[in-house]
């Protein structure tokens, strides 16, 4: 598996900030509850992903080697104003600016904390990218507004969420990543097909539900499952923000299986 380079992590965060910053700016309402993520409305999501820039920024630039208390992060909460589109959007702005500056600063060697067992900043750039891309689709369905992503992105999003599935379920105690675990001699797996990867972009993946754990690679194999359709649709239906019956989108084999992985696949 190849990474994209630090700088076009980099690149990609300042793109998603600015497209969250639109949706801020759009006219819609900060109030209205987000779909996706039903416990959060509009403002709060865009504050909780201001905030984890701002977290991000601490880490990465004082080279941080054990967690930082969000409460010791300046301007983490965001502004006091709420409701307020031009604060909102100014201090998300300066998040975004002062995150990708760290970031940028210190290359993707630099030592520092992180909570899966990558402890560079590299880790952050990759991690705040896939973060803000998925919250950003979260924001563009809340207002209503369309939503793309580069194919690499996403690509590249697929991957980092199975490694981390595939590292919590191995460090650490969590009842439904245990569950992920196929008994002794039983075949599961799921096959994730994109129908529309552009030339040169291998955007399939095999995930086999192994009795040792989740095992996964890029490439075309039979599976117990498939989830089939244009990249994006089946990105966002692996991370539960749109529904299998979406429009573009095929499940063929054991549906069952499919809905039993998003069902436990909840953290990360």
């Amino acid at each position: 598996m190849t990474l994209l380079a630090h700088d076009r992590y980099c690149d990609e965060i300042e793109h998603q900030v600015r497209q969250l910053r639109s949706v801020v700016t759009s006219g819609a309402d900060l109030s209205a509850t987000v779909p996706t993520c039903p416990d959060w409305s509009l403002e709060q999501l865009v504050r909780h992903m201001g905030g984890a820039l701002r977290w991000v920024d601490q880490l990465v630039r004082t080279r941080a080697q054990e967690n930082i208390p969000e409460e010791l992060v300046p301007l983490h909460g965001g502004p006091e104003a709420e409701g307020d589109p031009a604060a909102l959007d100014a201090w998300l702005a300066e998040a975004g600016e002062t995150t990708v500056a760290a970031l940028r600063e210190a290359g993707p060697d630099a030592k520092v904390w992180g909570w899966a067992g990558t402890l560079d900043a590299g880790f952050w750039a990759r991690r705040v990218t896939h973060e803000i891309t998925v919250h950003r689709a979260d924001a563009a369905l809340a207002a209503g507004l369309p939503y793309e992503v580069a194919p690499e992105v996403a690509a590249d999003a697929l991957d980092e969420w199975l490694q981390l599935v595939e590292w919590v379920q191995r460090n650490l105690p969590h009842a439904a990543a245990d569950e992920l675990r196929a008994p002794e001699r039983v075949d599961r797996s799921i096959h994730l097909h994109a129908t529309d990867a552009p030339a040169g972009l291998n955007a399939e993946w095999l995930v086999e539900l192994a009795e040792e754990g989740v095992v996964w690679r890029r490439g075309h194999e039979k599976a117990t499952v498939a989830l089939r359709g244009p990249l994006t649709d089946v990105l966002l239906a692996f991370y539960r923000r749109r529904p299998l019956d979406t429009a573009g989108l095929e499940v063929l084999g054991e549906r069952e299986l499919l809905e039993f992985w998003l069902e436990k696949t909840t953290f990360g």
